[in-house]
């Protein structure tokens, strides 16, 4: 199990990379950039979670997205000491583009939705046994 999780997950993260390339994207910042589009704004720490992600890995995932223009960070007004994160126009104008990955990730792939979803639904059972 360990080698076929390990290789299937860098193997489809490969699938990703042409896709994402010429949106200026990277597959960690492409999941950032989904979960802001699914519930933007959102904190530093709400992100985190979102993706079981650290902060501090977390952070430079932003400041690069804030670099190229898709996100901005602004403190909180309901509590300074958080960070929040909004799209930007470009940012939210970037989901369109985006729309057309899954579609394609799905005929690269060669496997049916119903296949795709029950090996979400284990792969989501194997995060959640794994968890401390």
């Amino acid at each position: 199990m360990c080698f076929a999780l390990a290789i299937a997950s860098r193997s489809v993260i490969s699938v990703y990379r042409p896709l994402l390339e010429p949106m200026g994207l990277t597959h960690p910042q492409y999941l950032v950039m989904l979960a802001l589009w699914q519930s933007a704004p959102l904190s530093v720490k709400e992100l985190s979670g979102m993706l079981a992600l650290e902060p501090a890995t977390l952070s430079p995932l932003l400041k690069r997205l804030e670099a190229n223009g898709y996100v901005r960070r602004d403190r909180s007004v309901d509590d300074e000491r958080a960070l929040a994160v909004a799209l930007t126009d470009a940012g939210a104008a970037l989901r369109e583009r985006a729309l057309e990955i899954p579609p394609a990730i799905v005929a690269r792939l060669g496997m049916e939705i119903s296949e795709l979803t029950a090996l979400h639904g284990a792969l989501t059972r194997v995060i959640a046994a794994a968890k401390p």
